[in-house]
This record gives C-alpha cells, sequence and structure tokens, in this order.
C-alpha cells in the first residue's frame, strides 16, 4: 500500500476561542496529505483531469479521539487501501512529538470519465499503473 506523510503546525486560524481545532478542518489536512501521496505517485489531480478522469470525493469519515490545538504540530499520514473499484485513503493524525493518536478517517473518491460524464465501474488502468500495480 502508499502511503505518505506531511507535517502540520495548527495555525491560529483554525482553531476556536478554546484553542482547539474545529472539526471541519480536519477535512482540510486530509485534503492537503492526499494531495502530497498523489504527488508522491505522479498523478495528482492535474494529471488526473489530463488522463480524462475526475475524481470527486464522495464520501468522508471522520473519527475525533483526541482534540488538535494551535500550535501543535501533527503528522497526517494518508494511506491508499482500496484502488480496484474506487479510490480509497485512510487518514491517521498524531502529534508529532508523543505520537498519539488524535484523529482517525477516511475519504472515498469514484473516477468519472469526464468525456462521457459515467462513473466508471472500475478504476481505470491509470491509476493501476500509477500505484505499480497490474490492472484487472
Amino acid at each position: 500500500m502508499k502511503s505518505h506523510d506531511v507535517s502540520i503546525e495548527i495555525p491560529f486560524h483554525d482553531v476556536d476561542a478554546m484553542e482547539i481545532v474545529w472539526h471541519g478542518h480536519y477535512v482540510k489536512y486530509f485534503e492537503i496529505a492526499r494531495c502530497a501521496l498523489l504527488e508522491s505517485i505522479d498523478y495528482n489531480y492535474r494529471q488526473m483531469k489530463e488522463s480524462g478522469y475526475a475524481w470527486p470525493v464522495i464520501d468522508v469519515h471522520v473519527r475525533y479521539a483526541q482534540p488538535a490545538r494551535f500550535g501543535q504540530k501533527v503528522v497526517v499520514t494518508a494511506t491508499v487501501v482500496e484502488w480496484e473499484n474506487r479510490l480509497k485513503v485512510k487518514y491517521l493524525i498524531k502529534d508529532s512529538v508523543t505520537g498519539r493518536r488524535l484523529t482517525v478517517g477516511s475519504t472515498t473518491q469514484a473516477s468519472i470519465d469526464m468525456k462521457t460524464g459515467e462513473l466508471c465501474f472500475l478504476s481505470p488502468p491509470i491509476l493501476f499503473e500509477k500505484l505499480g500495480l497490474k490492472a484487472p
């Protein structure tokens, strides 16, 4: 499985009056890690578009174990866990000093043929190629 880590220092504009990250910002942290993961396999969003496929997010799950706080340094790990019929990425956000788990989650993306606008029930061969796998 392909994985990629990014480091983030929680900025002031992401926190509430108690200096705790607002829950909606975790999805942004997932996106930052997912973009870095896609870059690492040479299939970023621009390349997806050039290959003729759009990959909209169709599902998001977030489980908050511990709050992230202003100024805290965290590591967000994005890992591809499914790719045959959709692109599912799992996330782990942990404190970069203690390694304590803060948040876990996942996103699911479906491939859409940009010429026809139709949903692809199998992931396109380009995804398998970028992951270094043989297409079915």
